[in-house]
């Protein structure tokens, strides 16, 4: 068999890797949105032979799709498949299909808008003046086709072997990092020898929030391992708790300031506002307001609450102690544009947790402009930001900042936590890493990572006695 890695091949996002089987059996194993920038997909092994397409290959013969998480740099393209010419199914965890079906749907509706603007009457009349026509986006999908994907997706439960076609089987094992994620195992029979694949998806960490502990795979001939963390290991050793309560005690009681939180809606934010409901109901926090301003987070949630017999003991006790993992007494939620631009200059202490994580773009740049040179303000970041981002630029101290086409001096304070990553770090990765024996194991192959990163981890694992290391660039093929 083959394995092309046609995604997050030194880079994080955009992750896709297609595996033939000798019968011309292909399996696409993710189908993730590609959020980097031009000058960084210029290093590709081979070049698409459809040029013009937003795949590099045809959609049509693609026989099966396997989805680890519902995360759109993992998610994000499945409709474009469908739009192309893909017909069969994609495989998933239940909770995975219920998280990916809000975000591709809230993709759309932003696709929408991107459509309307291109239409306007303005740009029209741009263009028929430059006799140009505005070329679509290749990856702009809308409503219908993220409905024919959706009604093609199939729950499967975890740690359940399934028969995908003859002589293969796929088992989905916990990952931890997002309700629902997975690492798949991949079983093959070629020729009477039988061949296994795993791949990590993206590595949880233990005792993270509602989440379970990242399961283990079992021994496997080839290892396909994200390396998001490869070269860091985690800073803060509070728990949770301690690490945002100390936050909010230093930024909204001992003065009566303003705390900003860049949060992803998916994930990120229901591990916050668990972490906050446990302060309010079991640490004595301040009656402060808190306010959740993403109407995607709380579809989010409500997926979450659905799914409770899937969270940890901790949580799924909490539940049953207080009857809602997430809504306390001073939790609004912020559905309306007008009212989210509102509470940007709420008048008492609060807090606002609002997407996207890296302040790029989304409800909290418009809070960030607002108050980044407030100096009671605080803007707390929680999770990785790539390069250039908003938020990649404070965590880097950047004194001024442009936001909104204005030029704004940096006068709040800036702070940053990791305790909410969603990603194992790096001893998180090699333990999982050696859950496989380095005699048995034929080939590593890294993905999902900046280069230094991957080449950092690939050193770590070296030294402790694993050979055949690979870092695939886009469009590599492996025979397996």
């Amino acid at each position: 068999m083959k394995l092309t890695f046609w995604g997050a091949a030194q880079q994080v996002t955009g992750s896709m890797y297609l595996l033939e089987l000798d019968d011309d059996y292909r399996i696409l194993i993710d189908c993730g949105s590609d959020f980097e920038s031009g000058d960084r997909k210029r290093n590709t092994k081979e070049a698409s032979p459809f040029p013009n397409a937003l795949f590099p290959f045809d959609a049509s013969v693609i026989n099966l799709v396997l989805l680890t998480h519902a995360h759109i740099d993992h998610s994000g393209n499945i409709p474009n498949l469908y739009r192309d010419g893909y017909e069969g199914q994609v495989l998933c965890t239940d909770p995975t299909y219920g998280l990916t079906a809000i975000l591709l749907k809230d993709a759309a509706m932003l696709n929408q808008k991107r459509l309307n603007a291109i239409n306007s009457a303005d740009n029209q009349k741009k263009y028929r003046k430059g006799r140009k026509k505005k070329e679509l986006p290749k990856d702009l999908y809308l409503e219908k086709q993220v409905k024919d994907a959706l009604e093609n997706f199939v729950p499967l439960a975890f740690n359940r072997r399934f028969k995908v076609a003859d002589q293969c089987f796929v088992t989905f094992v916990p990952a931890g990092h997002l309700l629902g994620a997975a690492h798949i195992l991949i079983e093959v029979w070629e020729k009477g020898q039988k061949k296994t694949i795993g791949f990590s998806g993206d590595i949880g960490r233990k005792g993270y929030p509602l989440l379970i502990d990242p399961g283990v795979l079992p021994p496997v001939d080839y290892l396909v391992c994200e390396s998001t963390y490869g070269n860091r290991i985690h800073e803060n050793n509070l728990s949770p708790e301690a690490a945002l309560a100390d936050v909010i005690k230093r930024t909204c009681v001992d003065i009566p300031g303003r705390l900003i939180i860049p949060s992803f809606s998916v994930g990120r934010t229901q591990a916050l506002l668990y972490t906050l409901n446990k302060l309010y109901n079991e640490h004595n926090l301040p009656p402060i307001k808190v306010f959740a301003d993403s109407p995607l987070a709380f579809e989010s949630s409500r997926v979450y609450q659905r799914n409770i017999r899937m969270l940890n003991r901790e949580a799924r006790e909490f539940q049953e102690e207080n009857e809602s993992l997430f809504d306390f007494e001073n939790l609004i939620y912020v559905e309306k544009t007008e009212v989210s631009r509102s509470i940007s200059n709420h008048a008492e202490p609060c807090i606002i947790i609002s997407s996207s994580g890296m302040i790029q773009g989304g409800r909290v740049e418009y809070h960030v402009a607002q108050n980044i040179s407030n100096p009671y303000c605080t803007i707390l970041l929680i999770g990785y930001c790539a390069e250039g981002t908003l938020g990649w630029r404070l965590m880097n101290g950047q004194t001024t900042l442009r936001i909104r086409d204005k030029d704004e001096q940096v006068l709040a304070n800036i702070e940053k936590i990791d305790v909410f990553s969603g990603h194992g770090d790096r001893d998180d990765l090699v333990e999982f890493v050696q859950k496989q024996s380095p005699d048995h194991l034929k080939r590593v192959f890294l993905v999902h990572g900046e280069t230094p990163s991957m080449e950092a981890f690939k050193e770590t694992l070296e030294s402790v006695g694993y050979k055949n290391i690979e870092i695939p660039q886009k469009g590599q093929t492996f025979e397996l």
